[in-house]
């Protein structure tokens, strides 16, 4: 298969490539090197306007949804086929923009992001109606009552850089499964995934207008966000930009769906196998250098191992190999970016402050250069009171907390304002049974972590989120329901 044909530093709007109404681009950053290596176009609301504009008229026309059902599914299927051939190029761009390693980016990103779209085009005909029984009061006659099922009209979709390709898959594929047509705006850290990503849904047979991408910073957002014609917005990103989100989306009664942030407890009883227990722990935590909403970073150990368990984990921890994305030995990669690295940096700061002793980690690994790699943390004798057990880090930092037994574990675990995942590693079954009940979280994995598939719904209780992507559920998010109601009498109902 040719190469995808991408137009660099130009916005994709109504099927084509368009240069950005104000001129302005900004350079685009490899986390490794800390380095410019290429400009993007700098959106804004006239851009935002554009793309709503060719959406509406996309729906207006039926470009999409006048097509055959069956042909809606092989579109999205063709899709997945083209993730699939042009797996090489989209790599090599997530590792660029986001310095996750490659093979993280072949393994994960790309599989399941193709996976997403052939599991919504199954779902493109399942898109129907019901008929319903219909009853009156007092004597009755002949009634019809049935449902239509509709696409929301034009859907905004807001990602972030931690995921390039299956953030926006997790949202493309059930929106374009619904009929919806779409004003895609990715993070400013990494548009050229969501560009190529265009591109192959372009290949695959998706109308002009149906699939627009408007890349650029806050202006951009706040606008899709704002703009009266879009009844639909989609947002992964951090909680507080949930709540302006949802905020402003109120102003028009917006529909939104919301996969805001974590801080996810993993919890470990004393019957485990440890190597095990540790293995998914790594996993939990280090997993695209600990950039995952769901990572279990708060690391829950029963008392009675936690000696042992805490040794394991420094070992593994310091055996794990930092550097740039495109070594093939490297198990971490940077954070995405200088301020990200501050960030995390500055929760390391707090953790120790506070009390927390620091095991493995906590510092910048300098030595490889002018890149943003910290070296993977661990911090024990922490306080369920703490930031570092309360707040988001959003890096490769995990903070191991024990408890007695089953009942404080549950009281710690639910002990924050988030609510998206949660693991649970016990070899009772009752145990793990209670827990996953008491557990308030979307997710709860049972001696696993991580582990997502597109046929299984994810997302968050309480500042978590709202809504779910993936699994049946999520078309509803883009789905309007329309009952009919028709008087099938000779004598049409009539009270006066």
């Amino acid at each position: 298969m040719s190469e995808i044909s991408l137009r660099e530093g130009m916005l994709y709007i109504d099927g084509g490539w368009v240069e950005p109404r104000s001129g302005r681009h900004f350079p685009l950053i490899d986390p490794a090197t800390a380095q410019p290596f290429a400009e993007a176009a700098d959106g804004g609301a006239q851009d935002i306007e554009l793309a709503v504009a060719a959406a509406g008229a996309a729906m207006r026309e039926r470009r999409w949804l006048g097509i055959d059902p069956l042909e809606r599914s092989r579109v999205l299927g063709r899709i997945a086929a083209g993730i699939r051939a042009h797996a090489e190029e989209l790599s090599a761009a997530m590792v660029r923009e986001n310095g996750m390693p490659l093979a993280f980016a072949q393994w994960l990103e790309i599989p399941m992001a193709a996976d997403v779209f052939d599991y919504f085009a199954g779902l493109v005909p399942q898109v129907h109606g019901e008929t319903l029984p219909f009853s009156l009061p007092g004597p009755q006659g002949e009634y019809l009552a049935f449902t239509l099922r509709e696409p929301v009209g034009v859907a905004g979709l807001i990602t972030p850089w931690n995921f390039p390709l299956l953030m926006p898959a997790w949202k493309l594929a059930p929106a374009l499964a619904a009929g919806c047509s779409l004003v895609l705006k990715p993070a400013p850290e990494t548009p050229r995934t969501a560009l190529l990503l265009a591109a192959i849904a372009e290949e695959a047979g998706v109308p002009a207008g149906v699939l627009n991408v408007v890349t650029g910073g806050d202006e951009a957002g706040i606008a899709l966000v704002a703009h009266p014609k879009v009844p639909k917005i989609a947002l992964t990103g951090e909680t507080a930009t949930g709540a302006k989100v949802m905020a402003a989306a109120a102003q028009h009664i917006k529909r939104v769906t919301l996969e805001l942030g974590g801080k996810s407890p993993n919890i470990i009883f004393d019957d485990v196998d440890l190597d095990q227990a540790v293995s998914s722990a790594l996993f939990g935590v280090y997993l695209n250098s600990g950039q995952v909403c769901q990572a279990g970073t708060r690391i829950l150990v029963q008392e009675t191992i936690a000696d042992r368990f805490v040794e394991a984990l420094k070992e593994r921890v310091e055996a794990l190999q930092v550097g740039p994305g495109s070594d093939p030995l490297s198990d971490i990669g940077p954070v995405i970016s200088a301020r990200q690295m501050e960030r995390v940096m500055g929760y390391v700061a707090a953790a120790g402050a506070e009390g927390a002793r620091l095991l493995a980690g906590g510092r910048r690994l300098s030595h490889l250069g002018e890149g943003y790699f910290i070296a993977p943390t661990v911090f024990t004798d922490v306080a369920p009171s703490m930031r570092i057990a309360q707040e988001e880090v959003f890096g490769p930092v995990s903070a191991v907390i024990r408890f007695r037994d089953e009942a404080e574990a549950l009281e710690i675990a639910n002990g924050t304002t988030y609510g998206l995942a949660a693991g649970v590693f016990t070899q009772d079954l009752r145990r793990a049974m209670r827990m996953a009940r008491g557990l308030a979280a979307g997710t709860v994995w049972l001696n696993t972590y991580q582990l997502l598939s597109p046929t299984v719904p994810f997302g968050g209780y309480k500042q978590s989120g709202l809504g779910r992507e993936l699994g049946p559920h999520a078309l509803d998010a883009y789905l309007e329901t329309k009952t009919v109601i028709a008087d099938l009498n000779e004598k049409p109902f009539s009270f006066f």
